[in-house]
């Protein structure tokens, strides 16, 4: 098995399409169709369901995904480890994060590590916890920053950013604006709550807390984006328990402490492989945020 033959194959998974992938990989179609073939006939299964208009990965395929890409991520770090010892930091810096994501500005610190590192490519790409923390673990980014959704595992490290509790926020007209007190989960049954995808971190520490007291909600508003999620606060269209820091973007909203759930449960964090398997992009990345001073300023104003 060829390094080439898994390259090939991980971009055909990724395209489901052998000529986009052959485009993107500047291979002839022909080239690329016998490097899968070959790749099949060595594992002897196939690892494609090809039609007219896509291709799609069998069973043993989508095993092989797994590996092949985590096998491709060590061989760009060996890469990359190499020169690194040359005294020259280069390749590809794949990076994860949460919107709005507390205790590290992301825009600043990717503008701090360009300065330092000028001949690493930085790709970055949004999602939630759940989706960053499953591609850091398979090789797909260098690191991500998200909401702590694991305990660490064998293929997955985590570093402390931050804790915070979490925080009520609602219309001034809304009746909790009006009573302004600490509320706890019980006092918000039969509320209209406004939330993110259950993948976010924000919704999963949200989830947990409830289910812990004991309270059911429902989510009869869910947004992608946390500028979307305060319009409808800020229309009075229902509730939403957000990261404290959340008060900041909108001061017009108001904000009551949610107890009963413990002081500092949203906990952020910067997810990494295992030590030996981190990139060398990713550790000055990770020492740039250590000792660089940028962390977000305390009026919450960060990136979104």
């Amino acid at each position: 098995m060829e390094l080439r033959h898994l390259q090939h194959f991980v971009a055909v998974a990724e395209d489901q399409h052998f000529t986009r992938a052959a485009e993107r990989l500047l291979v002839s179609q022909s080239g690329l169709s016998a490097s899968i073939r070959a790749l099949e006939r060595e594992l002897q299964a196939p690892l494609f369901v090809r039609t007219t208009r896509r291709v799609t990965l069998t069973e043993a395929g989508r095993a092989l995904l797994v590996e092949a890409e985590r096998i491709l991520a060590q061989v760009r770090s060996a890469h990359e480890a190499v020169a690194a010892v040359q005294g020259v930091l280069r390749g590809t810096l794949s990076l994860g994060t949460e919107q709005c994501i507390a205790g590290v500005h992301v825009a600043r610190l990717l503008a701090a590590f360009r300065g330092r590192h000028p001949d690493v490519e930085i790709r970055l790409r949004q999602a939630g916890s759940g989706a960053l923390a499953d591609e850091v673990a398979a090789g797909r980014l260098d690191l991500a920053f998200a909401y702590r959704t694991q305990a660490d595992t064998d293929q997955l490290r985590s570093v402390s950013l931050t804790g915070e509790p979490m925080t009520v926020l609602c219309h001034p007209g809304h009746r909790l604006a009006a009573a302004g007190t600490v509320v706890c989960p019980d006092d918000l049954t039969g509320e209209v709550f406004v939330d993110f995808h259950p993948d976010w971190g924000p919704r999963r520490t949200t989830d947990a807390a409830f289910a812990a007291a004991g309270v059911r909600r429902t989510v009869a508003l869910e947004v992608n984006d946390v500028h979307s999620l305060l319009d409808l606060v800020d229309e009075n269209l229902g509730i939403a328990v957000v990261p404290r820091h959340f008060r900041h973007k909108r001061p017009s909203l108001t904000a009551l402490p949610l107890k009963g759930t413990g002081e500092t449960e949203y906990e952020t964090v910067a997810l990494l492989p295992p030590e030996r398997a981190t990139s060398p992009a990713a550790r000055a990345l990770v020492t740039l945020l250590e000792t660089g001073g940028l962390a977000p300023p305390q009026d919450g104003s960060q990136d979104t």
